[in-house]
């Protein structure tokens, strides 16, 4: 039977006052230093994505009053961080453009997509993307500078960060730079303009580029920094300082884009001679000097993390991962887990994000559930996604301030309860991380469904083992610490209660005998 999720003392709907009292007691170990700013950050910490438009939309329907960053009520900061997360990114906090939204409403494919998601749709819905940037100040209708300045000190008083958003590779039409700096960007001849209409935007005198990735056709409002560009690269460092004075840290849209070489191969002779110094080796290290508790987190795809944690990075996503848990088997996870531990660590592990689909539609429940426990108990930083504990299926477009009401998954959302709980110890936030082994019988490979791995922080232990596959699986299990031999040890699961006695010689050799049923897992503590 599973644990009631009251047990571990919060809830995300109702947060009784006695878990108010003990949450805040709680917080007094976490130590404010330079104003707004904690300690310096856990090895592994646990960050939470809110949709901030959409949050505040709903707080503003719910108290029937107009809710702005600067006046969240305490209750729904409480809430929010209520299961210890490590960081809040406010998704989409910075002034949003109106002449990306006219270019929005008339793009039919995207109107269709707001349709499907939002079925009483009206275009008083669409206020614009997030990724459209017309300046790094933020929108006033969600609280302005004041606004943020209070949201993060209520984060910081719940011993939370808050993290933002830099979209580096492109602007809004109407930024201020497009008319100040037009060498800022990527430039266009009339024989573009006359070849390639949709890929080039009059501005002035000029014709400017749209921006794009060299893989999909040019995104139609906004416009394609030039990363070449000296001017562009000390502005984005100005831009960043600005930033960091005001949050914690920031995820990088598309990070990708403008290393070298991939800018290179989008952009050719347009974007001039290429520097001897990568962009983001040029930046980061220019923040880093003053701020060097700025964390940086970049959005990376194309397997280039590694690439991006040497140019100064602290994490990159781990897409990955993702793509191995949702499409491949257990093997193809194992053989992921087998990368070096110092660049494992600097990864992101998520099974949602704004721009993939939900969990609860992209996995089976029991699988969903699986690769939860998985990227919930790795090394790296573990990201989580609003609405998905309530097993939320519709993926919103981020050009909307509003969801569809969907049912809550009240045993998805018990099940969370546990994980989250779990995982807010400090071993699995400063912890030592080992990928097990396991190993099955001549007749019997089953064993090669399985993946396990433990933690050891003092004398905190937990192991982990999950069938990432839909078939009943067998294996032993060595456990990973050398001291376990001449004592007996107790492994009690998180999840569904169970007390296990064992030999510690019996299992270190030949290791804890598991009997998994398809997408179930064990996560025990061991004493």
């Amino acid at each position: 039977m599973v644990n009631n999720p009251t047990d571990f003392g919060w809830e995300f709907k109702s947060f009784p006052l006695e878990v108010i009292a003990t949450r805040k007691i709680e917080l007094k170990h976490h130590k404010m230093v330079k104003g707004n700013m904690l300690d310096k950050w856990p090895s592994h910490p646990v960050i939470h994505e809110i949709n901030t438009w959409v949050w505040l939309h709903e707080l503003s329907r719910r108290y029937q009053t107009p809710i702005t960053l600067a006046n969240v009520p305490d209750a729904e900061w409480d809430a929010i961080t209520s299961w210890s997360p490590d960081a809040v990114w406010l998704m989409g906090v910075w002034q949003r453009s109106a002449r990306g939204r006219e270019i929005a409403i008339n793009h039919e494919s995207l109107l269709a997509s707001c349709r499907e998601a939002l079925p009483d749709f009206t275009l008083d819905d669409m206020v614009g993307s997030p990724y459209c940037v017309r300046g790094y100040r933020v929108d006033e209708h969600l609280g302005g500078p004041e606004g943020l300045a209070r949201a993060r000190e209520q984060l910081a008083q719940r011993g939370a960060r808050l993290i933002l958003d830099l979209v580096p590779n492109h602007v809004a039409p109407d930024h201020p730079w497009v008319q100040e700096h037009p060498d800022y960007f990527i430039q266009g001849t009339p024989e573009d303009f006359i070849s390639s209409p949709p890929a080039f935007l009059q501005v002035g005198d000029r014709l400017l580029a749209h921006g794009r990735d060299p893989y999909f056709p040019p995104w139609p409002d906004v416009i394609q920094v030039n990363a070449f560009a000296p001017g562009l690269r000390q502005a984005l460092i100005d831009t960043l300082l600005s930033m960091a004075s005001q949050c914690d840290g920031v995820r990088c849209d598309m990070a990708m884009l403008l290393i070298n070489q991939i800018f290179r191969q989008t952009w050719g002779e347009r974007a001039g001679a290429m520097p001897a110094r990568e962009f983001w080796e040029e930046v980061i290290p220019a923040v880093k000097a003053k701020y060097p508790e700025f964390l940086l987190i970049a959005e990376a795809y194309w397997d280039r993390e590694g690439e991006l944690q040497q140019q100064g990075f602290d994490y990159c996503y781990d897409k990955r991962l993702y793509d191995r848990l949702r499409h491949e088997g257990a093997d193809a996870v194992r053989q992921h887990l087998l990368a070096d531990l110092s660049y494992q660590a600097r990864l992101v592990r998520f099974i949602e994000n704004h721009d993939e689909p939900r969990a609860a539609a992209a996995f089976p429940d029991r699988q969903a559930r699986a690769a939860a426990v998985t990227i919930a108990t790795l090394p790296g930083a573990r990201l989580f996604h609003q609405g998905q504990f309530e097993g939320r299926r519709i993926r919103l477009p981020v050009f909307l301030n509003r969801r569809p009401a969907e049912p809550v998954d009240a045993d998805l959302q018990n099940f969370y309860h546990i994980l989250l709980a779990a995982v807010a110890q400090p071993v699995f936030k400063a912890g030592a991380w080992h990928l097990g082994e396991r190993s099955g019988w001549p007749d019997n490979r089953s064993y090669l469904n399985l993946a396990a791995w433990g933690w050891l922080l003092g004398e905190e232990r937990r192991l982990i083992i999950v069938n990432l596959s839909e078939h009943r699986s067998q294996a032993l299990v060595p456990l990973p610490w050398e001291d376990l031999t001449g004592r007996t040890w107790r492994l009690t699961d998180a999840f569904y209660g169970e007390m296990y006695a064992r030999d510690g010689r019996e299992l270190r050799q030949p290791g804890l005998f598991v009997d998994l049923e398809g997408w179930q897992f064990h996560f025990f503590r061991v004493a």
